[in-house]
């Protein structure tokens, strides 16, 4: 990167973080500490929630993901509204009316507090392990431009992030991340110009998107029901609806968000603001994708994303043979080239024969390419068996940093770290209020002054962002980020949701019946899960309902036998 480039990225970052903690004000208690004094307006829920969901994974990983694979994870998010209306109606009243810090304060009071414990440590769990992979993300992008490894960079971003979110609390993350959005939004739109802007003479937005089109990647909807696919409408409809319900509904780290409103009305806004805006949002995160995958059909792209894994390899002994791979890479391409130039030129005469001709030629010219990377990734394995050799996290970076204009790549950057920045730090506040509040306060050390408390806060944020700082120098062995955050959410979240309806709608079931079905649900998803008996969305749904389920059957074998 340029020196405007660094400039633009720290100015933007630290701007942003003395903001927040400008607008956070002292913290005296756990209320304005945990909660914003519960002060904040509509638009600043809204922002918040939204931020917290959009990590840097959003912004590094769905271009790379739609690149790969297509548009079809968009149809990930199409149960959100329904979930957003459910939440509206039934969630939000009754958090704001028991006035509750946490939402599992809520099941000790309707059930007992072996459920508020279970429950809570199975957040606990999930989102430290999620929380990582949200620090891991935008620490891939500073070892990329330092040319280092990723422990030092996740340590600088964990480190940083612990800072602010331990001095100015829940305020600091709700005020930094609403201007964080409103960066993020302009800088996305920005990025996506550029992309049109640098293909070729004579293709357009329209050529490209047909382009990308005729190779797959507009799959945006996919109707066929298939409980192994894990993106069409069925999964994201009927899985979505359950994994959002249960995000929304029972993840502290966003219940923590919407309790801030200063009124029932103003957390409903900001959660319809984000079931409005989120879908699109993300559609246009993706189609970037679809764009950067067009512009590699005219523009020779790596033959893999990562140089760091490259870095490796060829300064081992598999080296000569690797870059005999990439000068067979370059042949291909130019030939790959010629069939995407032939393909817009068919598509420009509209004459079908010729469309599907070229569309068939340019497919195979692409296996090609994709046979020689499979060879060079071999190699990779041969010489590092631990070697990350998944690069759709790398796909969108190596495009910022090679292609946009000095400045653009500094505020790009900063974009993936402001969006990482922000929802780390409301998942650890969220780690810490369920720490003092459902662990400390309620089983530890209850009757306790608030300074005790509002410094127990404190060191359970640092506590758990040690922890996850941990967890993010695994993250690397995960895959696709996006997915692995998702998946690691379908193991936990179902049953976490099964615990809230039944304590909502089925007031006759006692608690040790749910406390017993929701501890037989959750081994049977892990088992589901770690076999791949259903696509990972669909656990949501199960997790839930076995619950439900269980809890009835087992309730009424106690009042027969009572």
């Amino acid at each position: 990167m340029s020196l405007t480039d660094w400039i633009v990225l720290f100015v933007t970052i630290f701007a942003i973080i003395i903001y927040g903690v400008w607008k956070s004000g002292r913290n005296k208690n756990i209320d304005q500490y945990l909660m914003g004094s519960r002060s904040l307006p509509w638009y600043t829920v809204g922002l918040s929630v939204m931020a917290t969901q959009a990590s840097a994974i959003t912004f590094l990983s769905a271009p790379g993901q739609a690149y790969s694979d297509g548009m079809r994870f968009v149809q990930f998010y199409f149960g959100l509204p329904l979930a957003m209306i459910v939440l509206c109606i039934t969630f939000v009243p009754i958090f704001h009316r028991l006035k509750v810090y946490t939402a599992y304060e809520f099941l000790e009071q309707r059930f007992d507090l072996k459920t508020r414990a279970l429950t809570s440590f199975l957040f606990l769990i999930q989102r430290g392990l999620s929380t990582g992979i949200t620090i891991y993300a935008p620490s891939i992008i500073l070892s990329t431009i330092l040319n280092i490894n990723t422990v030092y960079t996740t340590l600088f971003i964990g480190g940083l992030v612990i800072f602010y979110t331990v001095y100015g609390g829940t305020k600091a993350v709700s005020y930094t991340q609403m201007l964080q959005m409103t960066i993020i939004f302009l800088g996305m739109f920005f990025a996506g110009v550029i992309v049109v802007n640098l293909l070729p003479a004579g293709i357009g937005f329209g050529n490209a998107i047909r382009l990308s089109g005729k190779l797959g990647k507009m799959n945006v909807i996919d109707w066929k029901f298939d409980p192994n696919n894990r993106y069409n409408i069925w999964s994201g409809i009927i899985g979505g609806f359950f994994l959002q319900l249960s995000y929304f509904g029972t993840d502290q780290s966003q219940v923590g968000r919407y309790l801030t409103g200063s009124s029932v009305g103003q957390s409903r806004l900001g959660l319809i603001m984000n079931g409005l805006v989120k879908i699109p949002m993300q559609f246009c995160i993706l189609l970037i994708g679809v764009l950067v995958f067009a512009f590699y059909q005219f523009n020779r792209p790596p033959m893999f994303f990562n140089q760091y894994e490259v870095k490796q390899v060829q300064n081992s002994s598999y080296g000569a043979k690797y870059t005999a791979l990439d000068k067979q890479y370059d042949a291909v391409f130019a030939q790959r080239r010629a069939k995407a130039d032939n393909l817009i030129a068919a598509i420009n005469s509209k004459n079908e024969n010729q469309i599907t001709l070229a569309q068939t030629q340019l497919k195979l010219a692409d296996k090609q390419a994709t046979d020689i990377r499979q060879k060079a990734i071999g190699l990779m394995k041969r010489n590092n068996a631990k070697a990350d050799t998944d690069d759709t996290n790398y796909v969108f970076l190596n495009f910022v940093t090679h292609y946009l204009p000095r400045g653009m790549i500094g505020l790009l950057i900063a974009i993936i770290f402001l969006a990482s920045m922000g929802s780390t730090a409301s998942a650890l506040n969220s780690l810490a209020s369920t720490s003092v509040v459902d662990i400390y306060k309620r089983i530890i050390n209850p009757g306790a002054s608030d300074k005790n408390y509002l410094n127990a806060s404190r060191l359970a944020t640092i506590f758990c962002g040690v922890v996850c700082i941990g967890m993010a120098l695994y993250a690397g062995k995960m895959g696709n980020l996006l997915e692995a955050v998702n998946e690691l959410g379908s193991y936990i979240y179902g049953t976490i949701l099964g615990v809230f309806v039944v304590a909502f709608y089925l007031k006759h079931i006692k608690a040790t019946p749910v406390f017993i079905a929701a501890a037989i649900t959750e081994a049977t998803i892990c088992i589901l899960g770690y076999y791949q008996v259903v696509a990972y969305l669909w656990l949501n749904a199960i997790g839930c309902f076995l619950v439900i389920i269980i809890a009835l059957l087992v309730n009424t074998f106690m009042n027969v036998h009572s």
